[in-house]
């Protein structure tokens, strides 16, 4: 029997029994994301940027100069896994942050969530000039939609295999982890607490988007269901859908579309009001 499957059948037996402790474990489990290695194809970009300690502790990374673009990658990610992205937007003339998400890299804490994901982009932007755009893959693109909502100010804003609803999220990953019914609510409840936000809160029907922007999602992401590109797509009124036929969840990052379209906002974006003429 593989370790996932004994996880779940102790979830699914011992859940019934003491709902609540398992609910904790699995909370748990939950928040404290694992310190991957970085791949080959990341340390070049990495040898090219400068790190930056924030005012509250946060590390980050810095390419390039110019109108700034806010990066965010997503859970148990790196900033470098937006490497191609980075590349062109340096070449383009911008200058990329790409930070560290709390208990992620260098970053201090040992637990994080979305809300706090959101609250680190807030810190950063407090620091930075004006943002041009902020871009965020997975958690860090409901991150980056939640943190516009907590007065996050940018230009435009891209979200790369993000979710829109974190409640939906939430239960699947309860469901997926073999636990029953009870503990699962119980399960809900903890996130919510620990993250100080209730999850139906985080769901981007309910959010007023008023910016320029780009939604980018592959239609076979195991992870994040298509359907949740399209929920933000559709609560967005100045949005753009791109659906790549393939690149999973991680692999989009790389995607040349992905690059020409998010390169094409920021142009849309960069050009001057035309002034309306005058009438007499």
């Amino acid at each position: 029997m593989s370790s996932l499957n004994w996880v779940r059948g102790f979830n699914a037996t011992v859940g019934r029994l003491a709902p609540r402790a398992v609910a904790g474990r699995m909370r748990r489990a939950f928040m404290t994301p694992r310190d991957l290695p970085l791949r080959d194809w990341e340390l070049p970009l990495l040898a090219q940027a400068e790190r930056v300690t924030l005012r509250f502790g946060l590390s980050a990374l810095r390419w390039g100069s110019g109108p700034v673009v806010l990066l965010m990658h997503g859970w148990e990610g790196r900033p470098t896994q937006f490497a191609e992205l980075i590349k062109a937007l340096v070449g383009a003339g911008y200058a990329v942050v790409a930070l560290d998400a709390p208990a992620h890299g260098r970053s201090p804490g040992r637990e994080a969530n979305v809300v706090l994901f959101a609250r680190a982009m807030l810190e950063a932007a407090s620091e930075l000039p004006p943002l041009r755009a902020v871009i965020g893959h997975s958690m860090g693109g409901a991150s980056a939609l939640l943190a516009t909502q907590l007065g996050l100010r940018t230009e435009a804003l891209v979200t790369i295999a993000a979710p829109g609803r974190i409640l939906t999220m939430l239960r699947g990953f309860a469901r997926y982890m073999g636990l029953p019914a009870r503990a699962r609510a119980h399960f809900v409840r903890l996130v919510e607490e620990k993250a100080g936000m209730p999850a139906r809160q985080i769901d981007v029907a309910q959010y007023h988007l008023d910016m320029p922007g780009l939604v980018v999602h592959a239609a076979d992401d195991p992870l994040v269901p298509f359907t949740e590109a399209e929920a933000i797509h559709q609560a967005w009124p100045d949005s753009r859908l791109l659906r790549l036929e393939q690149g999973g969840h991680q692999r989009a990052l790389g995607d040349p579309r992905l690059i020409e379209a998010t390169l094409r906002l920021l142009e849309r974006v960069a050009q001057p009001a035309v002034a309306a003429p005058l009438t007499a």
